[in-house]
């Protein structure tokens, strides 16, 4: 009885072709689907682990023995059931090339090797930035204690120091005529303001006596004469005020702009001094000492030291000459024409001559600005 449903079971499960050919048995869907999940899991994680389970599966294959196969097409339950045990062989053969033709590329590793560096190159970065101001902070000191060392020398008499006694007289009257013509400027600006109220006086004068005359019957005649007579003093005042401004403008470039370029460049001339002679002086020291390959390494340093000091100091120097030659061109132009300007204006003004003060301003090239300029209009006021 058990070998006749064995025999039936057997007949079931063998699948004949159209030719009367046995084929052969279909391979489990469940198996494939597992590999090829699992090939794809190898590839994305990169783990050793997962081709070794591969692997495994490949060659162990599922565990057949406890499964079972069911046929389809006859009726029973029971008759269509065939312990596995009855079959021989794994299921799946195992192929030792796979891992030689499918590189698998470990993406963990790579990414933190690639953050290391990361945090590598960043972490240099820092520490050059940091190496590159603490370096700086060090030239920084040893350059000022050189020069505060130097300056403290000139002051007690105990260092030399590098003049250019011609250069030097020159600077010194530059620095004596800027601050004779800051006083030429404060003056011109204190009689600017005075002349200014005067001016805003007779305007207010002129307005009363021209009120008494439509108001004084009687005196009409003499207040209209003196209405009229301070009208004409406050054009004409407002005329020399308008080349007084001019006059004040053009000191004021020339003492608070041109002067002070070049008193800038002075400065930084006599810095200059200040370091060539704190360098020469290093270098003497250190010629005077010994003479083995440390002393000789330092002198050799201090010498280029010294050579750039110079060449600085030298480069200011010219740039000083030629702004102290030009600066002299420049003021006896502009001073000429502004004294001409001011004497001929307040000459004319004074004189009553009205005719003259206009060519003064025409001369200069002086536009008088309208009454009530400075004023905001309607608009801006708004």
């Amino acid at each position: 009885m058990t070998d006749s449903i064995m025999s039936k079971a057997a007949t079931m499960e063998i699948p004949i072709n159209s030719n009367g050919d046995t084929g052969t048995l279909p391979e489990d869907d469940s198996l494939e689907q597992a590999a090829k999940l699992q090939w794809s899991l190898d590839e994305k994680v990169g783990s050793s682990r997962g081709t070794r389970d591969l692997q495994q599966v490949m060659v162990s294959g599922p565990n057949l023995n406890e499964t079972s196969i069911v046929s389809g097409g006859y009726g029973g339950a029971a008759e269509g059931i065939i312990p596995t045990s009855s079959i021989k062989g794994p299921a799946v053969r195992y192929n030792a090339e796979f891992n030689k033709r499918i590189p698998v590329k470990g993406l963990g590793s790579n990414m933190h090797h690639s953050s290391s560096s990361s945090s590598m190159m960043a972490e240099e970065a820092t520490r050059g930035v940091a190496v590159e101001k603490l370096e700086t902070v060090k030239k920084w000191g040893l350059n000022t204690y050189k020069c505060t060392k130097q300056m403290i020398s000139e002051r007690f008499g105990r260092g030399s120091r590098t003049v250019d006694l011609e250069l030097e007289a020159q600077i010194e009257v530059l620095r004596d005529t800027k601050r004779k013509y800051e006083n030429v400027l404060r003056l011109a600006r204190a009689l600017t303001n005075h002349f200014y109220n005067m001016v805003q006086t007779q305007h207010a004068l002129g307005d009363t006596f021209a009120d008494l005359s439509q108001k004084s019957p009687e005196l009409r005649d003499e207040f209209g004469y003196n209405a009229e007579t301070q009208k004409l003093l406050c054009k004409n005042g407002e005329t020399l005020l308008g080349a007084v401004n001019f006059f004040v403008s053009s000191i004021n470039t020339l003492v608070n702009k041109t002067m002070e370029d070049t008193l800038m460049t002075i400065k930084m001339y006599e810095s200059a001094r200040l370091e060539f002679d704190a360098y020469r002086s290093d270098l003497e020291e250190l010629s005077l000492g010994p003479r083995d390959a440390v002393a000789m390494a330092r002198i050799e340093a201090a010498q280029q030291q010294y050579q750039v000091q110079k060449d600085k100091y030298e480069r200011l120097r010219s740039d000083v000459i030629i702004k102290l030659k030009f600066l002299e061109e420049n003021k006896v132009k502009v001073m000429h024409k502004q004294l001409l300007l001011f004497h001929n204006a307040i000459s004319a003004y004074f004189a009553g001559n009205q005719e003259q003060l206009e060519q003064t301003l025409k001369q200069f090239n002086i536009k008088l600005r309208p009454p009530g300029a400075d004023k905001p209009s309607w608009l801006e006021e708004q």
